[in-house]
């Protein structure tokens, strides 16, 4: 049994339960306090909105802050350039093509891992004490349209668990 916090979040256009303030809640979590190693493992990604600062709310976390909305890329590619080491699990398809081109571009060079794997199906987001998993793709239509089902759980040892087995599986490719 788990000590950490756990949300089970079952997102649908029906009930209007959506996923975007729990992953921008975890990502502005890691801009407070960086992992030092973050994965991000999806067969299907998209440069999707992650955080929406059309408030300022959240310009102290970000450097060169404008009032407008961040993607998935501008957002990872902050933490990278912070010295996080990022790896990208996802399948070769060019629906990725474009987020993957971004944050390349963006990122630190050396920090940045991309593996690609045509039999992936896992959806998992993970960082030092949390970890993201379930049945949604980091796309518009996993995060806006499907309907979906997301465990969100803050518990370090289990976010070790996870980045370990992660590593077991895909750093080999990298």
């Amino acid at each position: 049994m788990s000590s950490g916090l756990e949300r089970i979040l079952r997102t649908s256009p029906v009930t209007g339960i959506r996923m975007e303030p729990l992953l921008e809640s975890a990502l502005v979590s890691e801009l407070i306090a960086p992992s030092p190693e973050l994965w991000l493992v999806s067969p299907w990604i998209s440069d999707v909105t992650v955080l929406d600062n059309s408030r300022g709310g959240y310009d102290s976390l970000l450097p060169d802050a404008s009032a407008r909305p961040y993607s998935l890329a501008e957002v990872l590619a902050l933490l990278v350039r912070g010295g996080t080491q990022l790896t990208v699990v996802t399948r070769h398809d060019p629906h990725n093509d474009a987020l993957l081109r971004r944050l390349e571009r963006l990122a630190a060079p050396g920090r940045l891992a991309v593996v690609k794997h045509d039999d992936l199906h896992e959806k998992t987001l993970c960082g030092r004490d949390w970890i993201l998993t379930g049945s949604m793709n980091f796309t518009i239509r996993g995060m806006e349209l499907n309907d979906e089902v997301v465990f969100y759980q803050v518990d370090a040892q289990a976010a070790a668990q996870a980045r370990i087995d992660l590593a077991h599986r895909w750093r080999n490719l990298a």
